[in-house]
């Protein structure tokens, strides 16, 4: 292959991995909601949104500094988690899993309508304080703003993996999620599992807004970065904060390999779907993800 196709190749792939950590920092939105109540939160996307619009408001209306303005959002998107489980999820507790779902259809169409009615339907604009100037690394050149967010979501994968599989609390959650009523007979407050769960995929969630916010700025077609990201749970598997990492690196380089290949001779768009058609590829050979837990079920 000529030297020219191997930078382009590699390029390609370093972005990849770039956009697919930060694609699996919001799939891990996914992952801890399912982990803890069994059921698939279908406003993710919404969330994320969200969060960019409350960190944008507040930079841009209070003049709040970036950090700042990143913790306001984190700070009132636990505060929404815990609101929306307290009024709408809690009820729901013990009820089928379709109950749940059902419930988050509906959360996301009012959380897109107030985002629009709140702060309008226009572009705003997240600025992070990193230099616009790209890190050059050999043929490859790097946006800071994608190291960053990046970064960030290598850390936090990391904290939310041990707390998983180290922390009372976290194998607290996979226990309410393996059964309610089981949970409960052993003395697990499901509730206040439920809510922490709530609680914790708004952090990710302002994490995620904040940095998809800075790159692509905010408004409500933000949301369907969610609908991007689904794929890559159902790659990695609902319940695994590693399958989000592996499916998240898989999706983000299919689509940049995608849109640097097939684009050029089909005009485009392919990198839109691609990783829909590795996600219905991977269902039909292992339903329950690549790294998912398989169940057996006595029927």
């Amino acid at each position: 292959m000529p030297e020219f196709e191997w930078q382009f190749t590699l390029v390609l792939l370093t972005n990849g991995i770039m956009i697919g950590l930060m694609y699996a920092l919001i799939a891990l939105g996914f992952v801890l909601i399912y982990k803890a109540t069994d059921a698939i939160n279908f406003a993710q996307g919404e969330f994320v949104m969200f969060a960019g619009f409350l960190a944008a408001v507040a930079a841009e209306i209070a003049g709040m500094p970036f950090w700042l303005s990143s913790l306001l959002a984190i700070g009132g998107m636990v505060a929404l988690g815990f609101g929306l489980e307290r009024v709408v999820l809690r009820p729901l507790i013990g009820r089928p899993v379709i109950a749940v779902v059902m419930a988050t259809i509906g959360l996301a169409a009012v959380l897109r309508g107030t985002a629009v009615m709140a702060f309008g339907a226009g572009t705003r604009a997240i600025v992070m304080p990193v230099s616009d100037e790209p890190f050059e690394l050999g043929p490859v050149m790097l946006p800071p703003v994608q190291l960053v967010g990046a970064g960030v979501s290598l850390v936090f994968l990391a904290l939310f993996t041990w707390f998983f599989l180290k922390s009372r609390i976290g194998i607290a959650m996979r226990a309410v999620a393996d059964s309610q009523q089981v949970a409960m007979a052993m003395g697990i407050n499901v509730r206040r599992y439920f809510a922490l769960a709530w609680a914790m995929a708004g952090i990710v969630s302002a994490l995620g807004g904040v940095v998809w916010g800075t790159m692509l700025g905010v408004d409500n077609q933000l949301a369907l970065v969610g609908l991007k990201v689904f794929p890559v749970v159902i790659l990695g598997g609902l319940d695994s904060i590693m399958g989000a990492v592996i499916g998240g690196l898989i999706v983000g380089v299919v689509e940049n390999f995608a849109a640097g290949y097939l684009d050029p001779y089909v005009g485009g768009g392919t990198k839109d779907f691609a990783p829909y058609v590795l996600m219905i590829l991977v269902l039909m050979i292992r339903p329950e993800g690549m790294f998912g837990r398989r169940r057996i079920e006595r029927v």
